[in-house]
């Protein structure tokens, strides 16, 4: 059964990265001045797109200093296992 959920997994991750497609996360307005922006010569569509990517960063950022605080302030330290002194058969 696990076999089969493993399978699965793996065929919807697969789907999700073969199945991409191009697309304008831009509205409409923003990509025609940023078309003709870049089409007349100008780099202020460059500058669009940094903007668009640094905004899109600062998420993942965010979640990433919150996880490293929550592992620095819950792990675990010196825990001590009380472990019997015989050998361990692991067949």
């Amino acid at each position: 059964m696990k076999t089969l959920k493993k399978i699965f997994v793996a065929f919807v991750l697969a789907l999700l990265f073969l199945s991409t497609e191009p697309v304008k996360a831009q509205c409409a307005m923003c990509a025609a001045n940023a078309e003709t922006s870049h089409n007349s010569g100008n780099n202020k569509a460059d500058g669009l797109n940094k903007g668009i990517m640094v905004l899109l960063a600062a998420p993942y950022l965010a979640v990433a200093v919150v996880g490293f605080i929550w592992y620095k302030r819950f792990r675990r330290k010196n825990i001590a296992l009380n472990m019997r002194n015989e050998k361990l058969n692991l067949n």
